[in-house]
């Protein structure tokens, strides 16, 4: 019996993340959706996702431990409908994640609602075998509850080349309106690609957080 109790500890350990990275909106999460990760004290990250109209590029930062803030810029190409804008966001981690209980964080996006001003509530939680749950409930752009499940592939002992293949994130995301789909690929420690399907369009990016 202690044997599988350890046993199961140690698979929930490997399955959390080891380098927090940004959304799409700049603040750390998924593809769409935040969860409840921040940065930890005298991190940053920065990221830019090539949108199909456009791109975003962000920066964040923790301030006080608990605290994240940081700011995406929205660029469209001068025949998009869409207008640029830029977000303001604050995430606040309100309990860390355990081994048996999930981490919570509040926080908001674009708070100068430039667009649309976003609060929320976010949990996430690692499961066996590389798969980590998050979900949130919030108003604004999310309209509600959102969810994601991710899993994670470490593939050791594969090569290309003399290369070891990068560890690969898969996402499925539901940010309150669509279904999004991704993979995130540990190049380096702190240097991740994403690649995918968010709101019905394809999008590519880099982040670094250090």
């Amino acid at each position: 019996m202690k044997k599988t109790i350890l046993a199961a500890i140690t698979l929930l350990l490997m399955a959390a993340p080891a380098y927090a990275a940004p959304s799409v909106n700049g603040s750390t999460g998924l593809i769409n959706t935040p969860s409840a990760d921040v940065l930890q004290e005298g991190q940053f990250s920065l990221g830019y996702y090539h949108l199909k109209d456009g791109g975003v590029g962000s920066f964040t930062m923790n301030v006080t431990g608990k605290l994240e803030v940081g700011a995406a810029g929205f660029r469209y190409d001068s025949d998009s409908s869409q207008e640029n804008h830029t977000y303001v966001n604050a995430k606040y981690g309100l309990l860390p994640e355990t081994v048996l209980t999930p981490g919570i964080a509040v926080g908001v996006e674009d708070i100068a609602n430039v667009d649309k001003r976003t609060a929320y509530v976010a949990a996430s939680k690692a499961l066996p075998f590389g798969f980590r749950i998050h979900a949130g409930v919030g108003n604004g752009r999310y309209d509600g509850v959102f969810a994601t499940l991710e899993k994670t592939i470490n593939p050791v002992g594969i090569l290309t080349g003399n290369n070891v293949f990068p560890a690969t994130t898969l996402i499925a995301e539901w940010d309150g309106h669509t279904m999004n789909y991704g993979a995130r690929l540990a190049v380096v420690p702190g240097l991740k690609m994403d690649v995918g399907r968010r709101d019905h369009q394809t999008y590519f990016g880099a982040s670094f957080t250090y």
